[in-house]
C-alpha cells in the first residue's frame, strides 16, 4: 500500500484501488491550477501502473465535491497576467480523464457544479450524497462549458440544456432518476463506503474484460452503433485470446476463486 501525498491532491493505492481526493475544504474543493496539473499527473500515473484496477475520485468533506474552478485564483490570474487561467493549464476541460483505461468511480461527499460536474461526467460511475444538488453554473459566471457535449450521452437533451443554459442547481435525486447517477447515499461516509464497494467488485473481475467494456462504450459514444460495435469486437479480441478466457470457466468448474492475470 502507498501512503497518500500532500495536499492540495492526496493519492494513495490499496488492493487494486486507487483513491483520488481533492483536500481544499477551505475553498469548496475548488480546482486550483495546482488541483488541476497534479490530477493531470495522476491520469498519467493510474494507466501506467498496472497494479491499479481501479480508481475512487473524491474529496474533502466540506459539503461541496468540488465547486469548480478556483474563480479567486482565475480573477488573480487576470489581474496579473491578462490571461485566462485555461490558458495556463495542459488540459483546460479534463479531457485526459476521459481516456483513463481503469474504471473511475466518483464519490461525491457534497454539491457539485461547474468544474465538479466536469469531473462527475468524466467518471464511470457516481455515487452522490442524500439532499445535495448539482448543475452546470457557467452561465451564470460568464463562463463556458463545451466539455458538456458528451453528457448528451448520459442525460436527456432538455434537462441538459436546461442546465447549461439556466446555471440553476438540481436535486441529486433528479440526476438518480435519470440514471446519471447510480447511488444516493445518506452520509458522506456512506458514499466512500459504496464506491470503495463497487470498485472492490470492479478490481476483482477480469482487468481484460473490465477495459474492454469502458472502450466499447467509449467507442460508440464516439463512433455511433455501428462503427462503434465494430470498434468494441476490436477491442474483445484481445479478450477473447487471453489466458484469463480460459481462467474464468476453468476456475467456476473447478469452484474456486479465479486468478486473473490481465493476459
Amino acid at each position: 500500500m502507498t501512503t497518500p501525498t500532500e495536499a492540495p491532491v492526496e493519492y494513495a493505492l490499496a488492493s487494486g484501488i486507487a483513491t483520488i481526493r481533492i483536500n481544499r475544504p477551505d475553498q469548496r474543493n475548488a480546482l486550483s491550477i495546482a488541483v488541476c496539473e497534479r490530477l493531470l499527473d495522476l491520469w498519467d500515473e493510474v494507466d501506467r501502473d498496472e497494479a491499479v484496477r481501479a480508481v475512487v475520485l473524491t474529496s474533502a468533506d466540506c459539503g461541496t465535491f468540488s465547486a469548480g474552478m478556483d474563480l479567486k485564483e482565475a480573477a488573480r490570474v487576470r489581474a496579473e497576467s491578462g490571461k485566462d487561467m485555461l490558458e495556463l493549464l495542459r488540459d483546460p476541460f479534463h479531457q485526459r480523464m476521459r481516456r483513463v483505461s481503469k474504471p473511475i468511480i466518483a464519490a461525491m461527499t457534497g454539491h457539485f457544479t461547474a468544474g465538479g460536474m466536469v469531473l462527475a461526467a468524466n467518471s464511470d460511475i457516481r455515487v452522490g450524497l442524500q439532499g445535495t444538488r448539482g448543475g452546470i453554473s457557467e452561465a451564470k459566471v460568464g463562463r463556458g462549458s463545451p466539455w458538456g457535449v458528451p453528457m448528451l450521452w448520459m442525460l436527456p437533451q432538455p434537462f441538459l440544456l436546461e442546465m447549461m443554459m439556466t446555471g440553476d442547481m438540481h436535486p441529486i435525486e433528479r440526476f438518480h432518476q435519470l440514471g446519471f447517477v447510480n447511488y444516493v447515499e445518506a452520509t458522506p461516509a456512506a458514499v466512500r463506503e459504496r464506491a470503495q464497494a463497487v470498485a472492490r467488485t470492479i478490481a476483482d473481475n477480469a482487468p481484460l474484460t473490465v477495459w474492454a467494456a469502458k472502450k466499447s462504450v467509449g467507442a460508440a459514444m464516439d463512433l455511433g452503433c455501428d462503427r462503434g460495435f465494430e470498434a468494441a469486437c476490436k477491442f474483445h479480441e484481445r479478450v477473447y485470446a487471453s489466458a484469463d478466457a480460459i481462467e474464468g470457466p476453468r476456475a467456476f468448474a473447478e469452484k474456486r476463486p479465479p486468478r486473473w492475470i490481465g493476459a
